[in-house]
């Protein structure tokens, strides 16, 4: 329980950022999983742009402070694998 008038308020903030927050990070895993589901099916052009998106998302996630920068290049990197991978196979 804030004590003050400024805690009263950064709790507020907290708890408006937090709900932003949770947001960001449901449309990440919502984007990741229809890539997944893209590549698991074998299309190769919507999976490609898919990524764009997904890619696009995790750098404003990243920026903004919603998760970290090394988290956000690590899902991109494994997901770009994913889809190279699917390039070269048959």
């Amino acid at each position: 329980m804030p004590n003050t008038k400024s805690a009263e308020r950064r709790a507020r903030n907290s708890a408006r950022k937090q709900v932003q927050n949770h947001s960001v990070a449901n449309r990440l895993h919502t984007l990741e999983k229809s890539f997944q589901g893209f590549v698991s099916a074998g299309k190769r052009e919507d999976a490609a742009t898919a990524l764009r998106s997904t890619s696009s998302a995790w750098d404003k996630a990243a920026k903004t402070g919603v998760v970290p920068k090394s988290r956000a290049d690590r899902k991109k990197s494994r997901l770009s694998l994913q889809l190279a991978a699917m390039k070269l196979a048959p």
